[in-house]
């Protein structure tokens, strides 16, 4: 109820701004003390601009692919066309909503940092959101920075522990091998030994038989 207030004193204060501009032209011959203009009240207009970024964003939450890519679509073109603060943060806030196929969190950072290096040109509520919004937008890329980093590393040293066990692996394979060889040639050596023992132990016989 407040927001709708809000929103309905906004239009009477512009219907009254209009009504007092055409009187002022129609009356233009005539003498007639001069009026001054409408204060606009800028806590109202902060409040009703508060009201739509929310309302968009909540539409954005919870809609639908289609109306996802039509909010995406029109907070884009708006900005392309005239790139005032307010559709700046109104685009920002659309790429910084995760959950649709529009997020973009490098580009929603770069939009909130130009705003919020000029925070004059924002209503009071603005700058807030856009302070608040830059905020989430930081620590999300930077956990994200550490989660890849942390998986990169992770990565690096499970490709280095792997390195490392298939170089043991190797090393254990070029030991039973050469333990292969060495058994082989032992084998070959213990067998001329006992070839050896077989030719003398079957000379021994004859060789005493012809001894005097």
């Amino acid at each position: 109820m407040r927001l709708e207030s809000a929103g309905l004193a906004v239009v009477a204060l512009l219907s009254v701004a209009t009504l007092w501009g055409c009187t002022g032209t129609l009356g233009a011959g005539t003498q007639h003390p001069p009026v001054a203009p409408p204060v606009v009240d800028r806590t109202t207009t902060s409040a009703v601009l508060l009201a739509g970024y929310l309302e968009m964003l909540q539409r954005l939450v919870q809609g639908g692919l289609a109306e996802q890519a039509e909010i995406l679509a029109a907070a884009k073109r708006e900005f392309e066309v005239a790139q005032t603060p307010s559709h700046q943060l109104r685009y920002a806030l659309v790429l910084a909503t995760q959950g649709h196929a529009g997020t973009d969190l490098a580009r929603a950072q770069q939009l909130l940092r130009g705003l919020t290096a000029s925070p004059e040109s924002l209503l009071p509520s603005e700058r807030a959101l856009a302070i608040l919004q830059l905020q989430q937008v930081d620590r999300v890329l930077a956990l994200a920075a550490e989660n890849q980093r942390l998986q990169a590393a992770a990565e690096r040293a499970d490709r280095e522990h792997v390195t490392a066990l298939n170089k043991r692996l190797q090393a254990e394979m070029d030991e039973n091998a050469q333990l292969r060889k060495d058994l082989d040639a032992a084998h070959e050596k213990l067998d001329a030994i006992t070839n050896i023992e077989r030719s003398l132990n079957k000379r021994k016989p004859g060789t005493e038989g012809s001894s005097p």
